[in-house]
C-alpha cells in the first residue's frame, strides 16, 4: 500500500521542484521523447486533431517565410515580393517574383495545408 503513495509524493515533488525553478511546469525531455516515439510508431493514433493546419493565405505565408528566411535570408526572400500564392486542392504553392527585365531565380515552396508538410522547396539561381 505504501508504494503508490511514494510514487505520488515523488511525482508531486518533481513538479514542485520544476515549478520553483522556472515558474512553469515542464514535462521534460523523456516525456517529449515518449510522445515522439508514439507519434512515429502508432499509426492507429490520430496525430492531428484538426482537418486543416494551414487554413489561410496569411498563415501559409508566415509559415513559408519562417523557413525561407532561415535558409535563404530574410533580405533575399523579401526582395521577391509580391509573392505568387495559390491554393490548389490541399496544397499551398508560394513562389517569389522578380521585377520585369531582372534576371535571377526565385524560391518555390509547396506546403500541404492538412499537416504543414513541405512537399517541395527550391530556389533558382
Amino acid at each position: 500500500m505504501m508504494k503508490p503513495n511514494i510514487l505520488i509524493v515523488t511525482i508531486f515533488t518533481l513538479v514542485l521542484i520544476s515549478c520553483s525553478q522556472t515558474g512553469r511546469t515542464k514535462l521534460g525531455f523523456d516525456y517529449a521523447k515518449q510522445e515522439l516515439d508514439s507519434a512515429l510508431h502508432n499509426s492507429s493514433e490520430k496525430l492531428i486533431l484538426v482537418d486543416t493546419v494551414i487554413k489561410t493565405q496569411e498563415t501559409a505565408v508566415k509559415y513559408a517565410e519562417t523557413i525561407l528566411f532561415e535558409i535563404y535570408g530574410q533580405k533575399n526572400i523579401e526582395k521577391q515580393k509580391p509573392y505568387e500564392i495559390y491554393k490548389i486542392d490541399e496544397y499551398w504553392i508560394i513562389g517569389g517574383t522578380l521585377p520585369k527585365g531582372m534576371r535571377g531565380g526565385t524560391f518555390l515552396i509547396i506546403i500541404n495545408s492538412k499537416n504543414g508538410e513541405i512537399i517541395k522547396l527550391t530556389h533558382g539561381k
